[in-house]
């Protein structure tokens, strides 16, 4: 080439011996990641069927609540309704909730649905009873030497959730894959790449919020197999503000964060111990202690950061989780959620037959969400967002 003498702010990027400068690098801004599904892990095992189940039991229960608006004497009477007569049995102590009272339960009409006690046993103080009021069963007390009780058991109950197909395809012409590129050596690896970025994105949004079909969950040619996610499972601690006796502020707060803690560990032996919410509930849960921050004369950087929460019902790690709702705090046991794949197919790439000038595949993955003992976890919705 024949020397020109002109420098580079001359001559401009048109001439031929000026090269493109391109970084090497493709810069991706859309949000893939998947926080919830980084904190559970890999499951210990993979599904097994299209429908995958487990096994939950539980102990029998030592509460009952009374059934009885009729009351001749409320501090005095000593038959009334219950719930649940099968709970209790003869010889039991029952401590009614928030009073210092204790009944022996000295009969039992299963039939009727009532129970007679000794009312003040003990010498506790008579209090009066109202109806809906909590029972709690301190235990029983038999004879000596008597026969042994009627057995009680309870039955172990399948759970299951039906898997789910996540798949994307992947399609790139022989041209595509013969030319050189800046920053990509493979574009169909590079494809495989972004596809594969997507597909555990919408895994994370699916396993927080999915639903099963209310027909045909089996799925079929025509009909798409779901999975339920956390968010549909949930129905024992849902709490929604000013519902219920739940604390009516539309902002979250430390009591109402703390009194549905306490109520799922009321519930449940297990401990939530992750909290999982969208960016809004997130600042709010920073904002709890933003009033009691101190800072130094030589303090010059400003930390807004909650990044664990620990009260007496748990210790509990925070997740920043864009699939979650703006209105909605989820409160799990990570312990009993996992994402499992059904056997052989977590994700993977699976080649199609080329029927011209390309190379075709998919993405393919199938997942199932296990959420054991949903009792064990809660959610708070309902919440403000502005």
């Amino acid at each position: 080439m024949a020397f020109t003498g002109k420098a580079t702010y001359s001559g401009g990027a048109t001439l031929p011996e000026l090269a493109e400068d391109v970084a090497d690098l493709v810069s991706i801004v859309s949000p893939y990641e998947t926080p919830l599904l980084d904190h559970l892990g890999d499951p210990s095992r993979p599904a097994a069927s299209t429908y995958h189940e487990w096994l939950e039991d539980e102990l029998l229960p030592n509460t009952d609540a009374i059934n009885d608006a009729t009351w001749t004497d409320p501090s005095a009477d000593t038959t009334f309704g219950v719930d649940h007569a099968d709970r209790v049995r003869v010889g039991d102590q029952v401590r009614p909730e928030g009073s210092g009272e204790l009944l022996l339960v000295t009969s039992i009409n299963t039939g009727a649905g009532t129970i007679t006690v000794t009312r003040g046993y003990g010498g506790t103080d008579p209090e009066d009873l109202t109806d809906n009021q909590v029972l709690h069963i301190l235990g029983n007390a038999a004879l000596e030497g008597d026969e042994a009780p009627t057995a009680r058991f309870t039955n172990r109950v399948r759970k299951g959730n039906w898997t789910q197909i996540f798949t994307a395809a992947v399609r790139v012409s022989g041209s595509d894959l013969a030319v050189r590129k800046v920053a990509v050596s493979d574009e169909l690896d590079y494809q495989k790449q972004e596809r594969l970025r997507e597909l555990l994105r919408d895994l994370e949004g699916t396993v927080i919020n999915g639903a099963g079909p209310t027909a045909n969950p089996q799925g079929s040619e025509t009909v798409r197999r779901t999975m339920r996610g956390i968010i549909p499972s949930l129905a024992s601690n849902v709490f929604v503000p000013g519902v219920a006796g739940f604390p009516a502020d539309a902002d979250l707060t430390e009591a109402q964060l703390n009194l549905a803690l306490r109520l799922v560990w009321e519930n449940a032996s297990a401990r939530v111990d992750t909290i999982v919410v969208n960016g809004y509930q997130k600042r709010r849960i920073n904002s709890f202690v933003s009033a009691t921050r101190s800072y130094a004369a030589a303090d010059i950087a400003y930390r807004d950061l909650v990044a664990v929460y620990e009260s007496d019902f748990g210790v509990c790690r925070l997740i920043l989780c864009r699939a979650v709702p703006a209105d909605t705090v989820l409160l799990l046991d990570s312990a009993r959620v996992d994402a499992v794949p059904l056997v052989g197919r977590s994700f993977h790439y699976k080649p199609l037959a080329s029927a011209g000038d390309y190379e075709a595949g998919e993405v393919i993955g199938e997942y199932t969400l296990e959420l054991r003992n949903e009792s064990a976890h809660g959610i708070i919705r309902g919440l403000d967002v502005s």
